[in-house]
């Protein structure tokens, strides 16, 4: 029963830490086998692995800051020195990152649809095992993410998807929590009337 109340406690207080906030230390070896380990285990209709995981860390997270920052002065040379310096330490700014990969794709029994919404789920389950382990995460795309340069830059595949960027690190900002909708705003019953 105590394992329940603080795994209910702690999906009461779950949050994500911004990035901007992420810091040193990450991960050992060992602990991020044990996160992927544990972020992998969702919901896979199919059994299909519908998603593949790549993790960025080391020099070549300063290398591909230099990259997307080549890529993005090709389309708007007069960048502002504060723009060029966020994409100088978009991966930099926490230890690691990792990418959560969707290789969705048609298949005879399962949908498409399932197969996306699993890497979701490892994305969620990723900041969870995080968290478990005394990090913290946030679960980011941005513009790289629907790049098709900066997919080939990230070792994404054609016809594969980011489902999600997760920093991983650790932090001591107080994160406020931050508005959550109330349940009468989302929550219908099926039959009864919501008048």
């Amino acid at each position: 029963m105590q394992n329940d109340v603080k795994l209910i406690d702690f999906l009461r207080d779950r949050h994500s830490t911004p990035v901007a906030q992420i810091k040193e230390p990450g991960p050992s070896q060992e602990e991020l086998e044990a996160i992927l380990t544990l972020a992998t285990r969702v919901p896979d209709h199919g059994k299909l692995a519908p998603w593949r995981l790549v993790v960025y860390r080391g020099d070549v997270r300063k290398k591909l800051g230099e990259e997307f920052l080549a890529l993005l002065l090709k389309k708007t040379p007069d960048m502002e020195d504060a723009a060029k310096e966020a994409e100088l330490v978009r991966f930099t700014r926490a230890p690691l990152v990792v990418g959560v990969i969707s290789t969705a794709a048609p298949h005879v029994k399962i949908p498409e649809w399932e197969q996306v919404l699993s890497a979701g789920a490892v994305c969620l389950n990723m900041l969870m095992a995080a968290n478990a382990h005394g990090y913290v995460a946030n679960w980011r795309t941005e513009w790289v993410a629907y790049d098709d340069v900066a997919l080939q830059l990230l070792g994404v595949k054609p016809g594969e998807k980011v489902a999600g960027f997760i920093h991983i690190g650790s932090s001591d900002f107080p994160t406020p929590d931050r508005p959550r909708p109330e349940l009468s705003q989302i929550v219908t019953y099926a039959g009864e009337s919501n008048a």
